[in-house]
């Protein structure tokens, strides 16, 4: 029986993030994806340029319908909006009983705001408490404490030990807008921690990166794999995306990953 996940997020116009990445990501590692969209947006690899949000009550039954009829073995929460929207998500995966990684998406690669920040306290208190993941990169991190992005691994250490006392079973910090030759992920949780290192490579084509890494996370978890083992199989999975990302040569912004790139062997 193929292991199914549910990605819980906004769709990208373009294709390279959100709903449609977190699909793409599902399906090279061999899961099956449903979806629930949060919210629609116009955009591409420059700019979102319009964001229209799905109603609370839409997002429920899509929630119900999907639940009702499919073995979810995991959800990935992304783009979710305002505080209602939160609401109806929280509402709906109360008492679910499966892993459930948070990508707390708040800005775009773009510079684009996609997160309410009235949103913020709602994210805090009712979906943060429902991750076993939480995936910020290092300014969400900073938004979700109310502090500065952290500047070295100490520092995201405290961060991530910090949100773990928010009611996440384990935290993820994502060290790529951090400087330096390598890029740094931490796994916090409650066994310990564990360090993430990769050569940080040069290409401007990251768009979904973070929706990815949180998508593939996801994969594994509906796989049954443990929440280590996922992490580190989606880190090296992310990495060979990027690494093929130019290939693509898709749009003339910051261009998205190559998802398929172990399939697609002539890209």
């Amino acid at each position: 029986m193929v292991p199914i996940a549910l990605t819980i997020a906004g769709s990208d116009s373009g294709g390279g993030a959100g709903i449609q990445a977190d699909l793409k990501a599902f399906s090279a590692l061999q899961v099956y994806g449903a979806s629930v969209i949060t919210a629609l947006t116009a955009q591409n690899t420059r700019a979102v340029t319009r964001v229209e949000p799905a109603s609370p009550a839409m997002i429920a039954a899509q929630i119900a319908a999907v639940f009702d009829d499919l073995d979810i073995r995991a959800a990935k929460l992304g783009m979710l909006g305002g505080r209602d929207a939160m609401a109806a998500v929280a509402k709906g995966l109360d008492g679910r009983n499966l892993p459930v990684v948070l990508d707390p998406v708040m800005v775009a690669k773009s510079g684009d705001r996609l997160l309410p920040q009235d949103a913020l306290d709602t994210l805090r208190r009712q979906l943060v408490p429902q991750a076993t993941l939480l995936t910020p990169n290092l300014p969400e991190a900073g938004d979700l404490l109310g502090c500065a992005p952290a500047g070295d691994e100490a520092e995201m250490t405290r961060q991530g030990h910090a949100l773990r006392e928010m009611g996440a079973q384990a935290v993820l910090m994502k060290g790529g807008h951090a400087s330096g030759t390598d890029c740094v992920d931490l796994l916090i949780a409650e066994t310990g921690i564990t360090r993430l290192s990769a050569p940080r490579q040069a290409t401007r084509n990251t768009h979904g990166t973070g929706c990815t890494l949180s998508a593939a996370i996801a994969a594994g978890l509906a796989q049954g794999l443990g929440l280590e083992q996922a992490v580190i199989r989606a880190h090296g999975y992310l990495q060979g995306a990027i690494a093929a990302a130019d290939g693509l040569q898709v749009g003339s912004g910051r261009g998205p990953v190559h998802h398929f790139h172990e399939a697609w062997r002539n890209v």
